[in-house]
């Protein structure tokens, strides 16, 4: 895992062919995921509309708590959990919007937030099943 993650990363799920479609240069994070290297969700975003896709970003939150001062390896697992909790909601991207280490009676402790993003070509946004169906034809693609 690359220690350059910080607000604005953002992760995406491994698709045949959707990296040299979009020009994207990735590198491999947690399993079927990838850091998009150089570009923040503006930058994405701008590119996904000039090759005719969407990419969509949802409301909904997700953080995870953990204690202790900030390191990669700390925010690495945070990531990991919450990857796993966007994967059940079947979405193919994670945007991390900020990282905020803070103090509750002198113990340190981190909060990673992280909005889930969907990227398709479609511009209305997939229901759970169609993303459900997608997920695993990718990942059975990619064997």
């Amino acid at each position: 895992m690359p220690s350059t993650v910080q607000a604005g990363t953002i992760l995406m799920r491994e698709w045949p062919g959707i990296p040299q479609v979009l020009e994207l240069e990735t590198e491999p994070c947690f399993g079927d995921w990838s850091l998009v290297k150089v570009l923040d969700g503006f930058a994405l975003d701008r590119k996904v509309h000039a090759a005719g896709w969407n990419f969509f970003f949802m409301a909904t939150e997700v953080k995870v708590v953990f204690l202790g001062s900030l390191g990669a390896a700390k925010i690495h697992r945070a990531l990991g959990r919450i990857l796993a909790k966007v994967k059940k909601q079947h979405f193919n991207a994670l945007e991390v919007t900020a990282i905020v280490a803070q103090h509750f009676l002198g113990v340190p402790y981190v909060t990673v937030f992280a909005h889930p993003r969907h990227l398709q070509q479609n511009c209305r946004l997939e229901s759970a099943e169609t993303r459900h169906t997608s997920q695993n034809n990718s990942e059975w693609a990619t064997g």
